[in-house]
C-alpha cells in the first residue's frame, strides 16, 4: 500500500455488503430457524439498495438462495460465495476497506484469533475466519494490504470518515490481541494501516460483550462531529458506570478535525435480554468453546445497527422491550432525517453474541 489512505465511514454511499450465512451449532443452536429468519430480513433490507455477498458453506447455494428470495425480490443483486468459515462475523473477520489517494478501493487484512485466542478467546479453531478477508478480497479483486500479525476485529474500529477512530481500550488494550505492543504502538498501526489522525480511546463498551467490549456495541458516529453512545439512567444498572465514563471521556475530547463531538443518548433496553432455558437447550458447543448459562444477560444495545445504502436497520428485541424497542427506533429517526430507519427483530442475532451491525461489513462505493 502506497501513499495516503482514508478510511470511509460507513454511512458513505456502498457498492455493498459481505455477510456469512448463520450455521455454527454454538452460536446459532442445532435449529438455525430463528437465526436465519433474522439475517434474511436484514439482507432483504440492505438487498433494496445496495448489492449483497454472500459466503455459504458449500453445498448449500441453492437452499441459502430459497431462504433469501422467500423474502426478497431483488435477488439480482444477491451474490453467493461458496467457502468454509468457522462462523458469521463478518464485521470481524471480513476485510476493512480503505481508499487510497486516488479513490482506489484497498482491502486491509488484520489477523483474527476468535476475539483473545488462546487467553480468552471465544473458540478454539479459528483458522478459516482468518482467511476470510483475504478470500473476499480475491473474490472482489481488490489488493490486499496485510496487517498480520496485529490483531483486530472490524468491530472495535468506527470511524467518522474524516480521519477520527473510536476503539475501547478494554477490547484494544486486552491481553488476548497484543499484548506485546504499548497503546502508542497499536495507535500509530492504526494510523499507518486506516490513515488515521485521531483515536478516541473510550474505556468501556456494553456490559458483558464478550468481545472484550466492541466499540461498535456502545458508540457509532452518525455523521461527521456526531455519535450515539448507549445509555442507561438507571444508576444501579451495571452499564451506567462504563456508560457514564465514555460520556465524560468524550466531552473532554475533540475529534480529528478539532470538533467537541456532539453525543446522542441512545437507551439500551429496559429490561435485561437474557438467555432462556429454550436457548440454552438448542445450542451444541464444541470443545474449547464459550458457553451460555440460563440467565446469562447478553450484550444488548440499539447502537449496534448498520447503515445501508440510505437507511439505518435497527435491531429490536421484543417480548418485554417493545417500548424501549420503539423509543430506539424514534430517536434514530429524528437523528437521521435523511435515513429510512428500519427496525429488525434481531434477538436471534443476538443469542449468537452480537447484533447487525456485527454480521455486516460495508464494502465502500469506488
Amino acid at each position: 500500500m502506497k501513499g495516503d489512505v482514508r478510511f470511509p465511514a460507513e454511512f458513505e454511499p456502498h457498492l455493498g455488503t459481505l455477510m456469512i450465512w448463520p450455521e455454527r451449532p454454538g452460536s446459532w443452536g442445532k435449529d438455525t430457524s430463528g437465526a436465519e429468519r433474522a439475517f434474511a430480513d436484514v439482507i432483504a433490507g440492505i438487498l433494496r439498495d445496495e448489492n449483497l455477498y454472500l459466503i455459504v458453506s458449500p453445498g448449500k447455494k441453492e437452499y441459502v438462495f430459497d431462504k433469501i428470495s422467500s423474502v426478497s425480490k431483488d435477488t439480482d443483486r444477491l451474490f453467493i460465495i461458496e467457502a468454509e468459515t468457522d462462523d458469521s462475523w463478518a464485521r470481524d473477520t471480513g476485510p476493512t476497506f480503505v481508499k487510497d489517494g486516488s479513490g482506489k478501493r484497498i482491502a486491509v487484512n488484520w489477523t483474527f484469533n476468535a476475539w483473545g485466542g488462546d487467553y480468552d478467546g471465544l473458540y478454539a479453531e479459528w483458522d478459516r475466519d482468518n482467511e476470510v478477508a483475504k478470500l473476499f478480497a480475491s473474490y472482489l479483486g481488490d489488493e490486499v494490504c496485510d496487517a498480520e500479525p496485529f490483531v483486530l476485529e472490524g468491530g472495535s474500529i468506527h470511524t467518522d470518515g474524516e480521519g477520527t477512530l473510536m476503539v475501547t481500550e478494554s477490547c484494544l488494550l486486552s491481553k488476548g490481541r497484543n499484548p506485546d505492543l504499548s497503546k502508542e504502538e497499536i495507535e500509530n498501526t492504526l494510523n499507518k494501516f486506516l490513515g488515521i489522525e485521531k483515536v478516541l480511546w473510550l474505556p468501556r463498551g456494553i456490559y458483558m460483550d464478550e468481545t472484550n467490549e466492541h466499540v461498535d456495541n456502545v458508540c457509532a458516529f452518525i455523521r461527521p462531529g456526531e455519535a450515539v453512545l448507549a445509555w442507561t439512567d438507571n444508576k444501579e444498572d451495571p452499564q451506567y458506570e462504563l456508560s457514564k465514563a465514555d460520556l465524560d471521556y468524550l466531552e473532554n475530547e475533540t475529534d480529528a478535525k478539532g470538533r467537541k463531538v456532539k453525543v446522542h443518548k441512545l437507551p439500551i433496553p429496559d429490561v435485561p435480554v437474557c438467555c432462556t432455558q429454550e436457548d440454552i437447550d438448542n445450542y451444541i458447543f464444541e470443545p474449547g468453546e464459550d458457553e451460555r448459562e440460563e440467565g446469562e444477560r447478553l450484550a444488548a444495545s440499539y447502537v449496534n445497527f448498520y447503515f445501508a445504502n440510505g437507511k439505518a436497520l435497527i435491531p429490536q428485541f421484543g417480548g418485554v422491550n417493545k417500548e424501549s424497542d420503539e423509543r430506539a427506533v424514534n430517536i434514530l429517526k429524528e437523528l437521521l432525517p435523511d435515513k429510512e430507519v428500519v427496525p429488525v427483530d434481531a434477538r436471534a442475532i443476538l443469542l449468537g453474541g452480537g447484533n447487525i451491525h456485527c454480521i455486516t461489513q460495508q464494502i465502500p462505493m469506488i
